[in-house]
């Protein structure tokens, strides 16, 4: 054979291996596939070539993996691991001779967007410095479909991701329309067999470590005792037993298989049977079981499906079922859950507290202190004069009003005396006609009608005194000093008053005493001689002390509350600004008693009092 038949059949094998490694890059059937296609059209595009492999990451994090070798899978990389370790490494391409200067080794990271999905390592013969860049080149520009492949892989991947939660978020938002926790089972069950094309879903709920059966879709009742609820629920145990996912038939060939789904599958034909756990907070709260026919088996993406469905659902199963506690439960559970973090590891700043409040409640339980009672206080005068008209007439002045300040003897008001004066005029001619009328009966020596004369004139006398008494006290003086604590005649002048009505009241500045207003529970505490102390709204810096008198045993009701009037003194000098009518808190000493008493007693005897009006 020459040797130019020898060229043309070893060229016609190239392209014919080319052409097959061309052919399963176009359409591969999985990424090792694409991957040992890749690397053998690289490895026919760059001379001399004697082995190469390509790493990828495996399922481990941080691990890589041998994802094709040249010129076949039996061929042997070991020689080109440390190239592959420091390409990893330092993520740049990588130019390593080897040992004797044989062999040039050619490492290249696969990089996209930030993340390392491997290396590829080529086993070169030796070449110039040049040559060998080129080759670097080669391999940067035939990276471009690794890198490639990996995006469309990770597309492929957000868009299921992204199909899954659109379709986890529409199952959520169907049990978030229901308010019972049954009805929520239902309702979900109903939608998954209809999105999933299921024959049969089942939801179950734990209850002592074990699952029940609450809902099978379409289904409005069963029997618990039956035998397929007893399969279901025994599948449903499994799930919770192995604390991971079941698929009957397996998803691979050395996958765990669980018995109760088989049984589960052979007593319903063969069917496919899926199991996920319902969990919050990793505290599993249901199982979620679901049935095909054999002929549709699940799949990788309906148990991912599922287990998206599974997390999003559990917390609001969790929160339903809470809901649905009775009420005695649901305060057992939250005591519960308070001793738990009270007593502990954890939750430092709890304890803290719970210390304090506990050192609270016993300084309350045995610590005494003074007991007040605090009542509405209002200053009154010692002596309070009414100034009344004396007779039946008109304003006719006024001097002051309330609040004025007055001396004894001051003029306060007025009264129009222009009828008494009259009147006055008349009884004085009348006294003096009849004292001529006596005269002239004495000359004529006529005793019957001087003795009538004199009569008549004594009754002049008396009427004239007595218009004189009312002309004198048509003058309102004050009686005493004081102050002016009601009254306002300044308005109402030429007005007329009727006889005994009160225009003034007048009350000593240097005497007074205080009105308690207390109330009728706290009456009792109140005894004469206790001290106490007072603060006026006119005068809130100023603690005024006072002993109590008297006790009067008559209430009145004010504001919904029946008071009681007790009467008291004030200890010290009284103040140049105090004034009657002033108001304020009085607060009277009443012994000492328990803090804990003090801050609750009112509250006590009112519920005492409530379950007494209560009781039958």
């Amino acid at each position: 054979m020459t040797a130019a038949s020898i060229y043309s059949l070893t060229e016609g094998s190239h392209a014919k291996v080319e052409a097959a490694a061309w052919a399963r890059f176009a359409a591969p059937g999985d990424a090792s596939e694409f991957c040992a296609s890749w690397l053998s059209i690289l490895c026919s595009q760059v001379d001399r070539v004697t082995g190469a492999v390509v790493l990828l990451e495996a399922a481990e994090a941080g691990s890589f993996v041998p994802a094709a070798t040249w010129p076949d899978a039996s061929h042997s990389v070991v020689h080109l691991g440390l190239v592959a370790e420091a390409t990893l490494k330092e993520r740049r391409g990588i130019v390593h001779p080897a040992e004797g200067a044989l062999a040039t080794h050619v490492g290249y990271p696969i990089e996209v967007d930030g993340r390392l999905h491997g290396a590829v390592v080529l086993d070169i013969k030796p070449r110039p410095d040049p040559d060998v860049q080129r080759v670097l080149r080669q391999v940067h520009w035939g990276s471009a479909w690794l890198l490639d492949q990996f995006r469309r892989q990770a597309q492929h991947q957000e868009r299921e991701r992204s199909t899954r939660l659109a379709a986890a978020n529409e199952v959520l938002a169907t049990a978030l329309q229901e308010d019972e926790a049954k009805a929520c089972a239902l309702a979900v069950a109903n939608d998954l067999a209809t999105r999933l094309g299921c024959e049969r879903v089942a939801l179950g709920f734990t209850r002592n470590e074990s699952c029940h059966v609450a809902a099978i879709s379409h289904t409005s009742s069963f029997d618990e005792r039956s035998d397929f609820v007893r399969q279901l629920a025994e599948a449903m145990d499994e799930v919770l037993d192995l604390e991971q996912a079941m698929v009957h038939p397996p998803l691979q060939q050395d996958a765990i298989g669980g018995l109760a789904h088989a049984a589960l599958s052979s007593a319903r034909g063969d069917t496919g049977v899926l199991s996920v756990a319902l969990a919050d907070d990793r505290v599993p709260v249901g199982v979620l079981t679901l049935e095909r026919t054999r002929d549709r088996p699940f799949g990788a993406a309906d148990l991912a499906l599922c287990e998206a469905i599974g997390l999003l659902l559990g917390p609001v199963l969790a929160l339903k079922l809470r809901q649905d506690r009775p009420w005695w439960q649901r305060w057992l559970d939250a005591g519960r859950t308070g001793a738990t973090a009270l007593f502990g590891p954890r939750h430092p700043g709890l304890k803290l507290v719970a210390a304090t409040l506990a050192a609270v409640v016993v300084l309350l339980a045995v610590v005494d202190a003074p007991y007040r009672v605090t009542a509405k206080v209002v200053i009154e005068g010692t002596v309070q004069r009414s100034i009344v008209a004396p007779f039946q007439g008109y304003v006719a002045d006024s001097a002051v009003r309330a609040g004025d300040k007055v001396r004894q003897g001051q003029v306060l008001a007025r009264l129009d005396d222009r009828d008494l004066r009259l009147e006055r005029t008349r009884w004085a001619s009348e006294a003096e006609q009849m004292q001529r009328r006596y005269r002239a009966a004495a000359a004529a020596q006529d005793r019957a009608a001087m003795t009538v004369a004199a009569a008549q004139e004594e009754q002049a006398n008396a009427q004239l005194a007595l218009v004189e008494e009312r002309l004198a006290r048509a003058r309102l003086v004050a009686p005493f000093d004081g102050q002016v604590v009601a009254g306002d005649l300044s308005q109402m002048l030429g007005s007329p008053v009727e006889q005994g009505k009160v225009l003034f009241e007048i009350a000593p500045l240097d005497s007074y005493r205080v009105i308690l207003n207390v109330d009728e529970r706290d009456v009792g505490d109140v005894a004469p001689g206790q001290h106490g102390e007072i603060v006026l709204a006119g005068m809130p810096f100023d603690r005024l002390p006072f002993t109590v008198n008297q006790l009067t045993p008559i209430s009145s009701a004010q504001d919904g509350r029946n008071l009681f009037r007790v009467e008291a003194r004030l200890d010290a000098k009284a103040s140049v600004r105090l004034r009657p009518g002033m108001e304020g808190v009085g607060k009277v000493e009443a012994g000492e008693r328990r803090l804990a008493w003090i801050w609750t007693h009112s509250f006590v005897e009112w519920l005492q009092l409530a379950l007494w009006r209560w009781m039958y």
